[in-house]
């Protein structure tokens, strides 16, 4: 969550909210905050930790462990409409790439513009493909896996 804290800025200028939530209780939301989150972020999380006491949201997005009561680590993305368009659950012991978010908010988001499609490991300004009958069996003449790779 803090890495998410130290991105926030350049997330919420993708005009993209920020929730965590948990099934801490608001108190402990609060000692965590104001003591080791403040230590590694400045001024701690800029978005909303929301509390899931009864694992209710987790039970919803099938993440909820009944047998911790907890919660297991997940990101979602939801768009606009209220679909969710993607979905990464990790274990505890895995963390998650904040700049891999933040690409594939920005891929969903021009798909959602120009309705290209963004290929695998797509950035801003690389080729996108364009769904229809002319690609059709021809993504080979304008997509190669190397594509996917920065240089």
């Amino acid at each position: 969550m803090t890495a998410v804290a130290v991105k926030y800025n350049e997330i919420a200028k993708l005009n993209t909210e920020v929730l965590a939530i948990s099934c801490d209780s608001p108190f402990a939301h609060k000692v965590w905050q104001e003591g080791e989150l403040s230590e590694m972020v400045d001024g701690g999380l800029p978005f909303p930790m929301l509390s899931d006491r009864a694992g209710e949201v987790g039970k919803i997005y099938n993440v909820y462990d009944e047998d911790e009561g907890v919660d297991i680590r997940g990101t979602f993305l939801i768009d606009p409409d209220g679909v969710i368009q993607a979905v990464e659950i990790y274990a505890a012991s895995v963390g998650r790439s904040v700049d891999e978010m933040i690409r594939i908010i920005k891929a969903f988001q021009h798909n959602r513009k120009t309705g290209e499609v963004t290929p695998s490991g797509w950035q801003p300004g690389k080729r996108t493909l364009t769904p229809g009958e002319a690609l059709a069996g021809k993504v080979c003449d304008v997509w190669t896996p190397d594509l996917a790779f920065d240089d």
